[in-house]
């Protein structure tokens, strides 16, 4: 991307290009983007007019396959060239195994609210048998714990996360539940590329210790803490994960 800038700013410098060389990075930039658990498009709604701004945007498919493996194949096979990627929650999973699959392909990859803790086979079938993040029970409450606690109650939040859990519908659920998700903290040793990992100040559904030791695996890391958001973080602080996110892609020059 440093060679291409150059390339761009001379162009631009005698005239052979009229826009100028912000303006042709971000045309010529991408955006990969991976949701979390039962996560449509909508989960990034609120942030495309950011992050617009950074390039063009495309959205991951998790939606057909049962293992990390097939799913960033799928996404791979989607997907351009050369790309930036930003896995939210499940997404940071499929992100680590991308990134080792095609490390060529990734400029930059950025975990929101993700981790590389593996899961035991309990919590594995627990998720299968409808079992939500935490161990919550499936129907025990109207109330979204995946949400800061002030907003556990928003109507607005809770109906859209219950529109994208209908869209996707059972058999969305039963593949993504079934996901083997090993520990993953060696492999984070392995992505070269610049990293960021974003925290969610009151975070319950991955605990803040989880956050910081991605980023310590990760040998070219930034880390960065959203204040007053919960695990959802695309649907709560839309803008200023999207400026956290801008703020990483400029100063490295991705």
């Amino acid at each position: 991307m440093a060679e291409r800038q150059e390339v761009l700013r001379l162009r631009h410098r005698f005239g052979e290009d009229p826009e100028g060389p912000e303006e042709v990075t971000k045309r010529l930039r991408d955006l990969v983007l991976l949701p979390g658990f039962m996560c449509d498009q909508d989960l990034w709604t609120d942030m495309v007019p950011d992050l617009q701004k950074l390039g063009t945007l495309h959205y991951g498919n998790v939606y057909e396959d049962s293992t990390l493996d097939g799913m960033a194949r799928r996404v791979l096979d989607s997907s351009p060239k050369r790309f930036v990627l930003v896995g939210f929650s499940m997404g940071g999973f499929v992100a680590r195994v991308l990134c080792l699959m095609a490390p060529e392909r990734v400029t930059g990859v950025a975990f929101v609210a993700s981790s590389a803790r593996g899961y035991s086979e309990e919590e594995t079938e627990r998720r299968k048998k409808g079992y939500g993040p935490g161990g919550r029970p499936p129907r025990a409450t109207s109330r979204a714990p995946g949400l800061h606690p002030d907003r556990e109650n928003d109507p607005v939040l809770i109906g859209r996360l219950r529109g994208m859990q209908q869209r996707l519908g059972r058999e969305v659920r039963a593949r993504q539940a079934a996901l083997v998700r090993r520990d993953g903290y060696a492999d984070l040793e392995r992505i070269a590329c610049p990293s960021l990992v974003v925290a969610c100040r009151q975070d319950r559904l991955r605990s803040f210790a989880e956050s910081e030791r991605m980023a310590r695996h990760l040998p070219s890391s930034s880390f960065s803490v959203i204040e007053a958001c919960g695990h959802m973080a695309p649907l709560e602080r839309p803008h200023e994960l999207a400026a956290v996110l801008d703020h990483w892609i400029t100063s490295h020059g991705l």
